[in-house]
């Protein structure tokens, strides 16, 4: 066997021998779920807080580029309700420029020490002016100097560049705190399908989707 066969076949091995759903994993009964996913949705995030989940806020939002291929990276939950789960971002930067050319995404929520998931589909919608500015001056300060360089996923050819360009953004905070970055926008995804996941130790998982239509929702079990 090749050196380099053999080190794909331990790392194969390797990572089937790494537990997963260790739990205790908690119980869950679609038929009990409420007819809302913002409900559930809730119930949920707060069981993990209360659970000791680490970031239980962080999601994966995933868009597409301009030639159809997907992206996706990690951002904070910013708020949820009836008009759906808002996130916040530069519109200058590529997952700026992916929402203005093709407005939807999916957001994906995972805490692991639950066995629980939660996936969302839906367009996306910029928020007003007035939402814009009052998510930005929630920032820390170095956060929103960090924006106004309005450089996001450029090349960064020297780090002590981007040090001193921070620096004078700080200062600039400093002098005008309501100083808001017009570029900065929170983003609202109205969603079309939520839907559940509820991991078993037996590998049979439950499964609940929410679909969208024009009564309000409608809940399907599907298969694991």
């Amino acid at each position: 066997m090749a050196a380099g066969s053999e080190r794909v076949d331990g790392t194969r091995q390797w990572l089937r021998g790494l537990e997963v759903l260790a739990g205790p994993l908690p119980e869950f009964d679609p038929e009990r779920a409420p007819a809302d996913p913002v409900r559930l949705f809730l119930s949920w995030l707060v069981g993990a807080v209360a659970d000791g989940v680490r970031d239980p806020h962080a999601m994966t939002l995933s868009t597409v580029d301009s030639a159809g291929d997907p992206d996706a990276r990690v951002l904070i939950l910013k708020g949820v309700g009836p008009e759906g789960w808002q996130f916040a971002g530069h519109a200058v930067s590529p997952k700026g420029g992916q929402l203005v050319r093709h407005p939807r995404a999916a957001l994906t929520f995972y805490w692991p020490e639950q066995g629980r998931q939660v996936r969302i589909r839906g367009p996306v919608t910029p928020g007003s002016a007035e939402d814009n500015a009052a998510d930005f001056l929630d920032r820390s300060p170095t956060a929103r100097a960090e924006s106004l360089l309005g450089r996001r996923s450029q090349y960064l050819m020297d780090p002590a560049e981007r040090d001193q360009a921070l620096e004078k953004a700080l200062a600039l905070i400093e002098r005008e705190p309501s100083l808001v970055d017009s570029a900065w926008t929170l983003y609202t995804l109205a969603p079309t399908e939520v839907e559940f996941w509820q991991a078993a130790k037996s590998r049979v998982h439950t499964r609940l989707r929410y679909e969208r239509v024009a009564t309000g929702w409608e809940r399907f079990r599907l298969w694991s």
